[in-house]
């Protein structure tokens, strides 16, 4: 069998982790494929491993506009794929509407699929956006050969919109980098903290309507006001009309500076090291399709707040205090539940810890080309 991938549409973030995390840890020989093709631009390619099964093809479409590069993947890529022998073809970013067949998909992103999540964007492209992705990979679900979710909830999630589709489905969580592995360290008594070591407090995400970091911002307020010694650190890019929200937040509860900060996006590969810092962690999203930034924080053995959106329960379990990212208040109850029980909190970030340790990119990886190798058995190498 000869596997390929369009990695036409992953142009930054999990998209791009995901693939090059799963190429490296691959051993597709295991599954009968011979060889692995990939069609990308020039980021992701170079960040692809070298590997003696794999093929790496940059057309020159793939690193411009997105016009050309939609105009390669629906003109292009199956006669490339046909050229190739390829046996499938992968498209892992979720929308396709070329002739080749047999192809899988994944589901990926989940704003599209979620009505209020991305309608509190309000009148703009990113409305219009979501919009059309949910149109186009409905479509596209509906008539692959083979599905891959990444959790239960998303499953459960599109399949109510999308309906029927005549492919098979599996269920394959993203993985997770060793280096995020930080044992649990013991817990201390909140009073052992003070303002020359305060307790610290971190939220890793993309700040994003969705995600309430002002809502977080204004439930540690509030339990500074009563006299906990709190840092919060806030890490991650940002939307921009979303960061400025944020910044009025910050301005206006914590206007000097003094126990709140916006540290800006971090380098991946620097990341765990923010977590080794902190003492709790926080994750306030209300939409969420694999929350990989909460594997990160469960597996850096922190005691963790966590929101009760979405796949987070399945992912956490019961391994975390959770809380209505809407509501500041209950934000501020479920981190005050943690601060005052060293013993919860040490039980949590255990139970988090090696709940965390089920998920490598080795298993993704091998469920993945298993997946892909069924499809492919059950369907044939059929082209349109």
């Amino acid at each position: 069998m000869i596997i390929g991938i369009d990695a036409t549409n992953l142009r930054q973030g999990g998209g791009i982790t995901h693939l090059v995390e799963m190429l490296r840890a691959a051993e597709p020989g295991d599954h009968g494929i011979e060889r692995v093709i990939v069609w990308g631009g020039n980021r992701i390619l170079s960040a692809i491993e070298d590997r003696p099964w794999l093929l790496k093809v940059r057309p020159v479409e793939l690193d411009e506009g997105f016009v050309k590069r939609t105009w390669w993947q629906w003109r292009k890529l199956s006669k490339a794929a046909r050229e190739a022998g390829c046996t499938l073809v992968f498209i892992p970013g979720g929308s396709y509407s070329g002739t080749f067949r047999p192809v899988v998909t994944m589901s990926r992103n989940l704003l599209p699929f979620e009505w209020k999540e991305f309608s509190r964007f309000g009148w703009s492209w990113l409305t219009i956006k979501n919009v059309i992705l949910r149109w186009t990979q409905s479509k596209t679900f509906r008539k692959t050969d083979g599905l891959i979710f990444l959790t239960r909830y998303a499953e459960q999630c599109v399949m109510n919109v999308v309906g029927d589709i005549n492919g098979i489905t599996a269920i394959i969580p993203h993985g997770l980098n060793a280096r995020f592995q930080i044992a649990p360290r013991a817990q201390r008594d909140i009073s052992e903290y003070g303002s020359s070591q305060p307790y610290r407090l971190i939220y890793v995400s993309i700040i994003d309507e969705y995600k309430h970091q002002w809502n977080v911002v204004q439930a540690v307020s509030v339990l500074r006001q009563a006299g906990y010694p709190l840092m919060l650190d806030l890490i991650g890019p940002a939307y921009p009309p979303a960061l400025v929200r944020l910044k009025e937040a910050l301005d206006s509860l914590d206007p000097d500076g003094e126990w709140a900060s916006y540290l800006g996006a971090i380098p991946y590969k620097e990341l765990h090291q923010k977590y080794a810092q902190a003492d709790l962690g926080i994750f306030a999203s209300t939409c969420e399709n694999m929350p990989n930034i909460l594997l990160e924080t469960m597996a850096a053995g922190l005691p963790i707040a966590c929101s009760n959106f979405g796949p987070m329960p399945e992912v956490l379990g019961s391994a975390g205090v959770y809380f209505d990212p809407e509501d500041p208040n209950e934000i501020a109850r479920a981190i005050r539940t943690l601060l005052d029980s060293p013993s919860s909190r040490a039980e949590k970030a255990d139970e988090a810890f090696k709940s965390a340790a089920k998920y490598s990119w080795a298993e993704c990886s091998n469920s993945t080309f298993a997946f892909l190798a069924q499809v492919c058995r059950a369907r044939g190498n059929v082209t349109i």
